[in-house]
C-alpha cells in the first residue's frame, strides 16, 4: 500500500489518468491525497469529480477555494466567472449528489503514515497553515467552517458571506461571519502575508517576487510544525512544486496553466509527474 499526494486538479482529467498509469495505481490497495481545487479552469472537471466520488473510499479529499466557489455557483447564491469551466458539472444530473458530497468534506486531513523515516504526522490543507496557528486552533477554524457547510440551515448563509478579503487579519470585536471568512481565506486563498499575520490575497507571483512586509507563510516559524510533522498544500501554482523546505511540500505545479500535474509518494518522498496535454 502506498500514499500518493497529489496536486490541484482543476478539471486536468486526462492528466490525472497519465499520472494515475506513472505511479501503477491500485485502488484496493493505494491511498490517494487531494489538495483541493478538483475543479474549474480545467476542461473536464465533472470527469474528475467522477473518478474522485467513485474512488472516494480510498481518497483523502480537502477543499479548496474554486470547490468552495462551485458549491455558490450550484446553489445560486454567486454567479459563475467568465472563465469558469463549471457548465458540464451544473447542468450535470448528478450536480445535487456532487453538492451534497462535497459540503461534507474537511479543509484540513490530518493523518500519520509509517514512512522510511519513522511515522511522520501529515497534515494537509489547500492553502497553508498560517503561522499562528497550532494543530488544535487549525483543527478548530476548520470544524467551525465545516460545522457550517454540513448544515443545510448554515450553508447558504456561510456561501453567501464568505466572498471578500476582509478582514486581512484577526481583530478585536470581529463578527462570527467576518472570522469564518478570514480563516476561509488563511486555509483555502492564502500564498503569503505579513508577520502580523495580515494576509495580501491579490498577490499570485513567485515567492521571490513578494511586496514589502510580506513573505510566504512557510518561510515563518510555524507554530503548527515540529520535527515529525511534515505540511501539504496545493493553491499557488506560481511555486512550481517547490517550497525549498524538507517538511514542508508545495503539490501544485500548475498543470491547468500548461506546466504538470505532480505526486509524492508519502511514506519516500518520491516525486511524479505527468505533464500537461494542451
Amino acid at each position: 500500500m502506498a500514499n500518493y499526494a497529489i496536486g490541484d486538479l482543476q478539471g486536468c482529467y486526462e492528466e490525472l489518468s497519465n499520472l494515475l498509469k506513472i505511479i501503477s495505481y491500485n485502488p484496493t490497495r493505494d491511498k490517494l491525497w487531494f489538495t483541493g481545487d478538483l475543479i474549474n479552469r480545467g476542461p473536464e472537471s465533472l470527469k474528475c469529480l467522477d473518478f474522485v466520488y467513485s474512488n472516494r473510499d480510498n481518497c483523502n479529499i480537502v477543499l479548496g477555494n474554486h470547490d468552495l466557489h462551485f458549491l455558490a455557483v450550484a446553489e445560486k447564491i454567486k454567479l459563475a466567472h467568465k472563465n469558469d469551466t463549471l457548465d458540464a458539472l451544473l447542468i450535470s444530473k448528478r450536480k445535487s449528489l456532487y453538492v451534497e458530497w462535497m459540503t461534507s468534506l474537511p479543509l484540513i486531513h490530518i493523518e500519520t503514515l509509517n514512512t522510511n523515516k519513522g511515522l511522520i504526522e501529515f497534515i494537509m490543507s489547500h492553502a497553508g497553515i498560517p503561522p499562528h496557528w497550532n494543530l488544535k486552533e487549525a483543527k478548530q477554524a476548520s470544524n467551525n467552517i465545516e460545522n457550517f457547510l454540513n448544515n443545510e440551515l448554515t450553508r447558504k448563509v456561510y456561501l453567501s458571506k464568505m466572498y471578500g478579503n476582509h478582514p486581512m487579519k484577526y481583530e478585536k470585536n470581529i463578527s462570527e461571519m467576518e472570522l469564518l471568512r478570514l480563516n476561509t481565506n488563511y486555509l483555502t486563498r492564502m500564498r503569503i502575508c505579513s508577520s502580523k499575520y495580515e494576509l495580501n490575497l491579490s498577490f499570485k507571483g513567485s515567492s521571490n517576487d513578494c511586496p514589502k512586509k510580506f513573505k510566504p507563510w512557510f518561510d515563518y516559524d510555524l507554530k503548527i510544525l515540529n520535527k515529525n510533522r511534515h505540511l501539504l498544500f496545493g493553491h499557488w501554482a506560481a511555486l512550481g512544486g517547490e517550497t525549498n523546505k524538507k517538511n514542508i511540500s508545495a503539490l501544485d505545479a500548475g498543470c491547468v496553466w500548461g506546466n504538470y500535474l505532480k505526486a509524492i509518494r508519502l511514506e519516500d518522498g518520491r516525486e511524479f509527474r505527468s505533464n500537461a496535454v494542451n
